[in-house]
């Protein structure tokens, strides 16, 4: 009985679990399993069967991430029509492996996430991929909803945003006590952008008043007040992931040239304004080469027209995002850091360029 670790998250799996869980959806006879080298936490598993491609996706962070990523493919597949993983099937019984396990299509193209494929890509390929990106994702917004807000896997709706409930995500509200005596109210997507970034960025300074300065939080501030009318809720709510980018999606090259040939790993989605969804993908871009960023833009102006307001509001988009990222990293990876930098001095890198524009 074959066995082997696939990644530290899964721990050591052997061919008959594999092919257990095939079973239990008929999906074939097992071939082989393969570990995939990249990802941040190491949920995923490439298998081939005498049927096709699967990813098994295993050990779920909360029990409603897997219900949740199935409504969000169920929602591209079916009314953007956009190349989510279909069927998404969840096995919640944890007799194979111990924890509960998806299987899903393994979606066909490059894998992004290997930097070892992106490095053999030539720039005029990589601008044409970015453009790619950009097209897609305005594609994927076409389809809105009636709301702003979020999918509840214990309710099986999208709700609004609650405060308390956005402050905690992903963790539930009782993982913080100045949260469980908070009153619960319903918010705007712009009151969550603002609450979120400002609590983000709080939990940060109490972490580490060096790195998070008063002096930072007092200049996030000037932006929320400079773009009050700017952030506003006239859009119309569509998908926004969260975490669109190039480490969660492949590509093809056809005759017509590059296209997005898949987009995954759907936990943090919800609806709201689709214009934050470019945040995350192009400060990857400018990190690497800012022409890319450009093509980025470019392809999802093609295919969308931005809102009034869009170049005094993306800067507090992407404060979010770099918010996101920022306390993520002084939480788990504080030493990886130059001490000497703060949020002002790293952030402000991938707000100036656009700041003209």
């Amino acid at each position: 009985m074959k066995e082997q670790v696939y990644s530290h998250r899964l721990g050591a799996i052997t061919d008959r679990q594999f092919q257990a869980a095939l079973d239990r959806f008929q999906m074939g006879r097992l071939l082989h399993a393969e570990p995939i080298p990249f990802g941040l936490f190491g949920q995923n598993v490439f298998i081939s069967s005498t049927q096709g491609d699967y990813v098994l996706r295993g050990r779920p962070h909360f029990a409603w991430q897997f219900p949740t990523e199935q409504f969000y493919a169920r929602f591209l597949r079916e009314h953007a029509n956009a190349p989510a993983p279909w069927p998404y099937q969840i096995d919640p019984g944890t007799d194979i492996f111990g924890w509960s396990y998806v299987l899903m299509p393994r979606m066909p193209g490059l894998q992004l996430a290997d930097p070892q494929i992106r490095e053999q890509i030539q720039l005029i390929d990589r601008q044409a991929i970015a453009t790619a990106l950009g097209e897609n994702l305005a594609d994927m917004q076409q389809a809105k909803w009636l709301i702003a807000g979020r999918y509840h896997a214990a309710t099986d709706t999208v709700e609004p945003f609650e405060l308390t409930r956005e402050l905690a995500w992903p963790f539930p509200i009782e993982s913080d006590p100045q949260l469980v005596a908070m009153r619960r109210t319903q918010i705007s997507y712009s009151h969550r952008v603002k609450a979120c970034l400002v609590h983000l960025l709080t939990k940060a300074h109490a972490a580490n008043p060096a790195t998070t300065t008063q002096a930072d939080l007092n200049w996030v501030q000037g932006y929320l007040n400079e773009t009050e009318k700017a952030l506003n809720d006239t859009f119309m709510p569509c998908l926004v992931l969260e975490d669109y980018k190039r480490e969660n999606l492949v590509v093809v090259h056809e005759s017509s040239g590059w296209k997005v040939s898949g987009v995954f790993d759907l936990m943090g989605a919800y609806f709201g304004d689709g214009e934050a969804d470019l945040s995350r993908q192009y400060a990857v871009y400018l990190d690497e080469d800012p022409r890319l960023a450009h093509a980025f833009l470019q392809g999802y102006l093609r295919k969308t027209t931005l809102q009034p307001g869009f170049v005094k509001r993306f800067p507090v988009y992407m404060l979010l995002d770099r918010a996101i990222i920022w306390e993520f990293l002084q939480r788990h990876e504080p030493t990886q850091r130059d001490k000497s930098q703060t949020f002002r001095d790293w952030a402000s890198l991938y707000i100036s360029p656009y700041a003209g524009s």
